[in-house]
């Protein structure tokens, strides 16, 4: 059971609100259809009842708001717009990232693709999809918990018959299993058609609650469309008939064409009529049309008050009295409703709705290796930088002018980073830059929530990666060393745990200044000036800053640190301090450490503000 209560959209200069004390509710084992013209309120509706914009009201959802909801994705599938995945990755990768952050199990994405028609196109790219099978895959995410209830906006816009035809089976078919369905639609027909209770909104207000069998005979008439060169001398013949038989008839006449609608009659009663006066027939077929709300007021402009601008009405016999009927009935039924709505919101103002941080994913480091693995540019980032730094290494090997550190982890003076380095750091601002790009974890939203646990995850990940790259590319400019120049040439340094501590650090030390830059700012790019910002900007002011003339040791600070917290710290860490001061005290280390420590500060200001939360 879906109930949203006193929904009403927060205003905006001044404007009238988008939805205004919206209220109804949606059962079990039924679909229905939110019904309003474009620009009536309908996706505003939606994203008030998932907490996606403020306002006021609420929406209980089996009797709870969403926000106390313990696994929202197991209680509400959302389909607002397309699927927001990358135009690179395939079907069945983004529903295996999605199962990470929904905790589902991974097989669940071979089901859901089965039993929305996608057996055997799992490995289809999402940017080569068709409208259709896009659609499929929107309801694959949203069916991937096997929620209770469905949300759907405009599923079957811009799809054919036989798609939307087979979509709306889905949604019956969810319905017939206990579950509850509600989605927007702006055409009469399609919620007559597929709904079993339509609820009509115009200007974000309710206009009718009404199962599928009353909206059907109170707002969808049967009627014969006619197209004739002398529409309008049909439609006084048909008329004058009509009165002089008594028959209850209603003629609509389109003065901009040549067509018009005759309410209450049949093809051969028209046909006839048409014949004996020697009338031309260019069409002639029965069709349902949609005569708008019922419960509209005269003049209020609704859309179809009038079946086109500059169309005329003629009634004969008891048409008048007929419409005026079903118009008071309607009329009456709308003033109940929102009666109810006034009783029960006027004592005091409905809740207020506040625009909650999306969910985080509820198994981050599985959902961030399937994120980062499951498209090709990283694989492609990672075989350029070691065929790249192999290159390098042969060519600064040539010369012997280079030390053999910087000829291993291929660094010629005039780059500012090595490869590994830049590979790196552009692995990291991908990692938050695609995020903000195809925002997967809050659909309709364009945002990417600030959790610590996704951030922890993305930190391990790149850190990993990182690392996993710089080993790599020592080991592959060794070897390319060893074919090209022989193998004298490549040996241990003696140093040579001091220098993989500094290579190790200053990869993941980049990668993180690329992660950090892209989530602060939203975009890849800041990540990549922020890598590059390290050698470019930050080193030189650095070795800027005056020197002292004489430098003081460091040597027994691990003793007296731990007797300040009264530890006893091994042998060995005075060694391993030491070397670790080294490392930062180098201009390109305190200068990456430097604008580490500025990166995080600045997220966690940003995170701060927006309330993070794990």
């Amino acid at each position: 059971m879906l109930q949203a209560i006193g929904l009403t959209s927060a205003r905006h200069r001044g404007l009238p609100p988008a939805v205004d004390d919206l209220t109804f509710e949606a059962g079990p084992g039924c679909v229905t259809a939110l019904l309003g013209p474009p620009g009536s309120g309908k996706t505003s509706a939606l994203r008030l009842m998932l907490e996606l914009e403020p306002g006021r009201g609420i929406t209980y959802f089996r009797g709870r708001p969403l926000h106390r909801v313990a696994h929202p994705a197991r209680e509400v599938g959302v389909v607002l717009g397309d699927v927001p995945g990358h135009p690179a990755r395939t079907a069945r990768g983004q529903l295996r990232m999605l199962c990470a952050a929904g905790g589902v199990p991974a097989s669940r994405a071979d089901e859901v693709l089965d039993a929305v028609g996608f057996a055997g196109l799992g490995d289809q790219r999402i940017g080569t999809l068709s409208p259709g099978m896009d659609r499929r895959l929107a309801l694959a995410s949203a069916l991937l918990a096997d929620p209770h209830t469905l949300i759907l906006d405009e599923p079957a816009e811009g799809l054919g018959a036989r798609e939307a035809d087979w979509l709306h089976g889905m949604l019956r078919s969810h319905a017939d299993r206990g579950g509850t369905v509600l989605y927007t639609t702006q055409n009469p027909k399609e919620a007559a058609r597929s709904a079993g209770h339509v609820v009509t909104i115009h200007a974000g207000r309710l206009v009718a609650d009404q199962d599928g069998a009353d909206f059907s005979r109170t707002r969808l008439r049967p009627r014969v469309a006619v197209r004739s060169p002398h529409a309008a001398r049909l439609a006084a013949i048909v008329s004058r008939e009509a009165r002089v038989a008594r028959r209850s008839i209603e003629v609509v006449t389109e003065e901009s064409s040549s067509r018009l609608s005759v309410y209450g009659s049949s093809c051969a009663e028209v046909g006839d009529a048409a014949f004996r006066h020697r009338i031309p027939v260019h069409q002639l077929a029965d069709e349902v049309g949609d005569t708008g709300p019922a419960s509209r007021a005269p003049g209020d402009g609704l859309p179809g008050d009038a079946p086109a601008v500059g169309a005329t009405r003629n009634t004969g016999g008891a048409a008048t009295d007929g419409g005026a009927a079903s118009r008071a009935i309607g009329a009456a039924a709308a003033k109940d409703a929102s009666g109810a709505a006034a009783d029960s919101g006027g004592a005091q103002l409905p809740p207020p709705i506040r625009r909650r941080p999306a969910r985080g994913p509820l198994r981050p480091v599985r959902y961030e290796l399937r994120r980062l693995f499951g498209v090709r540019t990283t694989t492609l980032i990672i075989a350029v930088t070691l065929v790249a730094s192999a290159m390098l290494s042969v060519v600064l090997a040539r010369n012997g002018r280079t030390p053999l550190p910087h000829v291993l982890v291929a660094w010629p003076s005039l780059l500012p980073l090595p490869p590994a380095a830049l590979g790196a750091g552009l692995l990291g601002a991908l990692s938050f830059g695609d995020e903000f790009r195809y925002p997967a974890l809050a659909a309709g939203r364009g945002t990417v929530p600030r959790r610590l646990g996704l951030l922890l995850a993305k930190l391990a990940v790149s850190a990993g990666v990182a690392l996993f790259l710089a080993l790599f590319v020592v080991l592959a400019s060794a070897e390319s060393l060893r074919l090209v120049y022989g193998g004298d040439l490549v040996r241990v340094p003696s140093n040579a745990v001091s220098l993989a501590v500094s290579w190790s650090g200053l990869a993941v030390g980049c990668a993180w200044a690329g992660l950090l830059a892209a989530g602060i700012f939203r975009v890849t790019a800041a990540g990549v000036a922020a890598v590059l910002a390290v050698p470019v900007l930050m080193v030189p002011l650095i070795q800027a800053m005056p020197k002292a003339p004489t430098a003081r040791s460091m040597s027994g600070l691990p003793g007296r640190l731990g007797e300040l917290a009264w530890l006893q710290w091994p042998q060995e860490a005075d060694r391993w301090v030491l070397a670790l001061v080294r490392v930062v005290a180098h201009p390109v280390g305190a200068a990456l450490t430097l604008s580490l420590s500025v990166l995080v500060c600045a997220y966690l200001f940003t995170s701060l503000r927006g309330r993070v939360r794990w």
